[in-house]
C-alpha cells in the first residue's frame, strides 16, 4: 500500500515504471488492455462492482475508505483502484503504420483537458495522442481519470522536444494543423481528407511559439455566437471530428 500510494507523484511513478487507474471505467479497460498488477478496492466498490472484479487474475487487497482516498488525485475517490505499467511509448513506434489522424497536446497544463482530449482522439478514431513540452503527465490521476480508459487503447507518447515531435509528425507524412482563435481560415475552408496531426495548446498561454512556427497552417473554429471563445477540450473534440468526418 505505501508503495502505490508513491505513484500519486510523478517521481514515483517514474521510478516505479508504474501508475494508478482509478474508476470502475478505468480499470475495466486496464485490466482489458493495458498491464495491471494489483488492485485496491473498498468494501462498498467491491459490491458494486463484483462482476468486474471477478477471475480478474491479479491481486485484490481489501482497503478502507481512507486509504482508498489516499491512492486518488481527485476530490470524488471511487474506491477502486489498479496499478498499472506506464503506458507512453515510443514516438516512432506510436507514428508507424502511416497514421491518418494525431493529437498533439502541445503545453497543456490541465490534466482534465488532457484526459478529455484523450477520450476525444479515441472516439474519433485517432492513431496516437501525443504529450509534448510542459505538457501534464498522461499517467496524473485527474488526467487517467478524464481519460476513462482511453489512455490504454492508442498509443500514448511523451517528449520535452515540441520541434522534434511535430519534426516525427511530418517525417510520417501528416499535415500540422493547429487550433487558434486568431487565425485567418476558419475550420470549414480547409481541406481535412489527408493525414493530420492537430496541434493543442493550453487554454492559458495557447500554443507554444515553437508549435505555432512549426505548423502547416493555424485554424479557428467559428464562433456563431456571443461566446468568447470554446474550451481546448471542446474544441478538440470539434476539430477530430471534422478530420474524421472527412476521413470516413
Amino acid at each position: 500500500m505505501a508503495a502505490a500510494r508513491q505513484l500519486t507523484r510523478r517521481s514515483g511513478r517514474e521510478r516505479a515504471g508504474r501508475f494508478l487507474a482509478e474508476g470502475a471505467q478505468a480499470v475495466r479497460e486496464a485490466l482489458a488492455f493495458g498491464t495491471v498488477h494489483e488492485l485496491f478496492v473498498t468494501v462498498d466498490a467491491a459490491a458494486r462492482n463484483a462482476e468486474l472484479l471477478r477471475d480478474v487474475g491479479v491481486p485484490v487487497s481489501t482497503v478502507t475508505g481512507r486509504a482508498a482516498a489516499g491512492l486518488s488525485e481527485t476530490v470524488t475517490p471511487q474506491g477502486i483502484v489498479a496499478v498499472c505499467d506506464l503506458v507512453d511509448g515510443p514516438l516512432d513506434a506510436a507514428l508507424a503504420g502511416s497514421p491518418r489522424l494525431v493529437a498533439v497536446l502541445a503545453g497543456v497544463a490541465d490534466p482534465g483537458n488532457a484526459g478529455t482530449v484523450t477520450r476525444v482522439a479515441d472516439a474519433a478514431g485517432a492513431d496516437a495522442v501525443l504529450f509534448a513540452g510542459d505538457t501534464v503527465d498522461p499517467h496524473n490521476g485527474k488526467c487517467v481519470r478524464a481519460s476513462t480508459g482511453s489512455l490504454f487503447h492508442l498509443p500514448i507518447t511523451r517528449s520535452r522536444d515540441v520541434g522534434a515531435t511535430l519534426a516525427a509528425c511530418r517525417a510520417a507524412g501528416l499535415r500540422l494543423l493547429a487550433a487558434d482563435g486568431t487565425a485567418e481560415n476558419d475550420l470549414g475552408s480547409v481541406d481535412l481528407a489527408g493525414p493530420t496531426a492537430w496541434v493543442f495548446g493550453g487554454e492559458a498561454h495557447g500554443l507554444p511559439e515553437a508549435a505555432r512556427a512549426a505548423v502547416d497552417q493555424l485554424v479557428r473554429i467559428p464562433i456563431y455566437g456571443r461566446a468568447e471563445s470554446l474550451n481546448l477540450a471542446t474544441a478538440a473534440a470539434v476539430c477530430l471530428y471534422a478530420s474524421a468526418g472527412a476521413q470516413h
